[in-house]
């Protein structure tokens, strides 16, 4: 599908919800490709108080700065790279965007907390709630298929989580787009 016509099929899809679903049923997973969903799932208790946690950010959502090369929408297959998001301290929303086809972000265009609340999270820690926020967070284009799946899986997604450690970060705060 052409740019065009990812935005159109995504704005139809928003709109009419029961074709979205039969979309979805209609959808096929290569079940070698994501024979480690099989596993079973790791878990990690989390033993702190949430008052004392500091949260990252990772979202699905297309999110980047104004100044970052936009994720590649040409690509049928979608863009497995990723973005590292520092946002500045004041009006930190304003100087992101998002690049992404697959859905309707007219909403998260106006207020980038929708799919990015880094602003809420200010305020949950100014407020108590949380002990801190990470300094960086990390954009993803959520459509990634075909040949870009075993390159997320094997690349981008250890060289993320790598990052993330060294970020200190107590929890991942995960936001679709």
């Amino acid at each position: 599908m052409g740019r065009i016509t990812n935005k159109i099929f995504a704005k139809f899809l928003t709109r009419f919800r029961g074709m979205a679903e039969k979309t979805a049923e209609r959808a096929t997973i290569d079940t070698e490709t994501f024979a480690f969903l099989k596993e079973e799932t790791p878990w990690t208790s989390f033993d702190i108080p949430l008052s004392e946690a500091k949260i990252c950010i990772v979202t699905t959502a297309g999110v980047h700065h104004t100044d970052q090369e936009p994720f590649d929408m040409n690509d049928k297959d979608g863009d497995p790279s990723f973005r590292v998001i520092t946002p500045a301290d004041k009006n930190r929303a304003l100087s992101l965007k998002i690049t992404h086809d697959y859905y309707d972000h007219s909403d998260a265009d106006k207020d980038m907390n929708i799919v990015f609340p880094i602003d809420r999270l200010g305020e949950l820690k100014e407020e108590g709630v949380i002990g801190g926020v990470t300094k960086e967070h990390f954009g993803f284009m959520g459509h990634i298929d075909g040949r870009h799946i075993d390159t997320f899986i094997t690349k981008t997604a250890p060289e993320v989580a790598r990052l993330i450690k060294a970020t200190e970060a107590d929890a991942v705060l995960l936001t679709p787009g």
